[in-house]
């Protein structure tokens, strides 16, 4: 069975243009990589859910902040190269990084120690603008940002 996962793409325009807001994955596998370690804040919802309703769930569970209430544009879905098939939805706003409470998960760490350890899902929140945001997404979602550019230009 496919997994699916559904996430918001927060985006503000100020001065300085185009921002989008990411979230840097948690736990030891990410904790020293950048380039490909950030994503949209997501995550896996199940057959009875709307996906716009499982990205705010989402977004709510993961960076422990009330998703914006704008409206939801449909930026399509991606394949990420583990199979899993990820719908996002872009939505204007502006939350604060600093104001985040992540969620957090439990991981056998280290492998095969037999030890639990919780870690937060994911571990910092920044705002970046398009290209950078492009060099640092995990590689399939980097066309969300390309959909979202589209978007707003009236493509």
């Amino acid at each position: 069975m496919t997994r699916r996962s559904a996430g918001l793409l927060v985006y503000r325009q100020s001065d300085g243009g185009l921002e989008v807001l990411l979230a840097h994955l948690g736990g030891p596998f990410f904790a020293r990589r950048d380039v490909g370690a950030w994503t949209l804040p997501k995550g896996e919802y199940e057959p009875d859910e709307t996906p716009s309703s499982a990205a705010r769930r989402e977004f709510r569970e993961e960076l422990g902040l009330d998703p914006p209430h704008g409206e939801l544009v449909e930026l399509g879905e991606v394949r990420q190269s583990g199979g899993k098939r990820v719908t996002a939805f872009a939505v204007a706003g502006d939350p604060d990084p600093d104001a985040i409470v992540p969620g957090t998960f439990l991981l056998e760490w280290p492998r095969g120690s037999g030890h639990e350890r919780a870690f937060p899902e994911v571990d910092r929140v920044a705002w970046f603008d398009p290209d950078t945001a492009r060099a640092k997404l995990v590689t399939a979602q980097r066309a969300f940002v390309d959909r979202l550019e589209a978007h707003l230009a009236g493509r």
